[in-house]
C-alpha cells in the first residue's frame, strides 16, 4: 500500500505480548502468563509524535520492543504504512528495519565499548548495503555534525564520551537509514537535567528537519509535553486514555491520567497551593494476576462514583468521547457519561 493513501505510517491494532513465567503444566502450556501488554491500539502519523507515558513496570518499554520487532508479538497487528510486520520472517523484516529505528534509554549500555564512533555509525549502511565504503565514513560524519558533535572525533571510543554525548551517537547511528519513525525509549531518564533539555531540543529539531514520526517513551510528563502532539498514557499493559497533548494537559478524563497530572508542580506557587493533589493508594496491581475488572479499580479515587460495582467486574473498554477530537478513555465514568440518557 502507498505512503500516498490516508493510511496512517503506523497502525497497530490490538497488540499483546505476554511472557510465560515458571514451569510448564501436564499440558505443556506455562504455568502463570505475566501480562506485559495487553491488547492496545494507536495510529501514528507521519511527521507526529506520540508520547507513551506510565508508571514504571506498565509496559511502555515492551510495546517498543514488540513494535520494532525485538518481541515477537503474542497477537495483534503492527502495520507500517499499510504492510503487516508481524507475521514477517527475520529475512523479510529487513527492508523494514531501515524504515523504523530505536533510540535506547541507556547510553553507556547501548554502544559496542569495542567499536570506533566510525565502526557504530557505519555498520547499519554496511549490513543494508547502502552507499559505497567510502561514501560511508563521509555519511557518517555528517550525521555527527547534525546531532552536534565534531566530526573529527569520529574515530573516537564510546568512553571517551560524556553520557548526553553518548546519546547524540545513539541518535546518529539511528538517523543512519534514513528511517520514517524514531522509537525513543526513554532517552533522557538517565542523563542530567542539565542535558536532557539539550536532547529534546536536538530532537525537535531533528523531527522537522528530517519529517520524523516519533514515539516517545517518558515518565516524565515534562518531557512528554514539550515533545508529543498526542500522549497516550498506559496502566498494567493497557492504554486507560488517549487524546491530543493539550486535552490530555487541560482535561483529563480518566482517574489514572487525573492522578498522574496532580502530581505535577506548577510554577505558579499560588495555583500550587490551590490545587488538590491526588493521592493514589496501595502498589500497581501483579501483571501476572491482574484484577478480574478494571486493572486501576484497587487505587481509584473515583471508584465509588460508579453504581453496580462495574469496575470490581467487568473491564472497560476505551470510548471515545464525543466533540473532544479522537479523546479515548477506557474508563465506566466516560462508558455511563457516552450512553444516551
Amino acid at each position: 500500500m502507498s505512503d500516498a493513501t490516508n493510511t496512517p505510517l503506523l497502525e497497530v491494532r490490538g497488540l499483546t505480548k505476554h511472557f510465560p513465567v515458571g514451569g510448564r503444566g501436564i499440558l505443556g502450556r506455562a504455568a502463570k502468563v505475566l501480562r506485559a501488554v495487553d491488547g492496545i491500539d494507536f495510529d501514528l502519523e507521519r511527521g507526529q509524535c506520540l508520547g507513551l507515558v506510565g508508571e514504571s513496570g506498565c509496559g511502555k518499554s515492551t510495546v517498543a520492543r514488540t513494535v520494532i520487532g525485538l518481541h515477537p508479538a503474542t497477537s495483534g497487528s503492527v502495520r507500517l504504512a499499510g504492510a503487516e510486520l508481524m507475521t514477517l520472517t527475520r529475512r523479510k523484516w529487513l527492508p523494514y528495519r531501515r524504515r523504523i529505528q530505536m533510540i535506547f534509554q541507556d547510553p553507556y549500555a547501548s554502544l559496542d565499548p569495542r567499536q570506533t564512533v566510525a565502526s557504530i555509525l557505519t555498520e547499519p549502511a554496511r549490513i543494508h548495503k547502502l552507499h559505497r565504503p567510502k561514501e560511508r565514513k563521509l555519511r557518517a560524519m555528517e550525521l555527527l555534525e547534525a546531532v552536534g558533535l565534531n566530526p573529527r572525533h569520529i574515530n573516537r571510543y564510546p568512553h571517551e564520551f560524556s553520557g548526553g554525548q553518548r546519546q547524540r551517537i545513539g541518535i546518529a547511528r539511528a538517523l543512519a537509514l534514513e528511517p520514517d519513525i524514531l522509537i525513543c525509549d526513554e532517552p533522557v531518564s538517565a542523563l542530567d537535567v542539565s542535558i536532557q533539555a539539550q536532547i529534546i531540543n536536538l530532537l525537535g529539531e531533528l523531527k522537522e528537519r528530517f519529517d520524523l514520526a516519533y514515539l516517545f517513551i517518558a515518565h516524565d510528563l515534562a518531557v512528554v509535553r514539550h515533545i508529543s502532539d498526542s500522549v497516550a498514557v498506559m496502566y498494567l499493559g493497557r492504554i486507560v486514555e488517549l487524546a491530543t497533548r493539550d486535552t490530555i494537559f487541560s482535561a483529563p478524563r480518566h482517574p489514572y491520567t487525573q492522578a498522574l497530572l496532580s502530581a505535577v508542580p506548577v510554577p505558579d506557587p499560588i495555583e500550587e497551593r490551590a490545587r488538590e493533589r491526588i493521592v493514589l493508594r496501595g502498589d500497581v496491581p501483579s501483571p501476572l494476576d491482574p484484577p478480574p475488572g478494571c486493572a486501576f479499580e484497587p487505587r481509584c479515587h473515583r471508584v465509588d462514583e460508579v453504581p453496580g460495582g462495574h469496575c470490581r467486574g467487568e473491564r472497560p473498554e476505551a470510548v471515545e468521547i464525543a466533540g473532544e477530537g479522537g479523546h479515548l478513555s477506557a474508563c465506566h465514568l466516560t462508558s455511563a457519561e457516552a450512553e444516551p440518557s
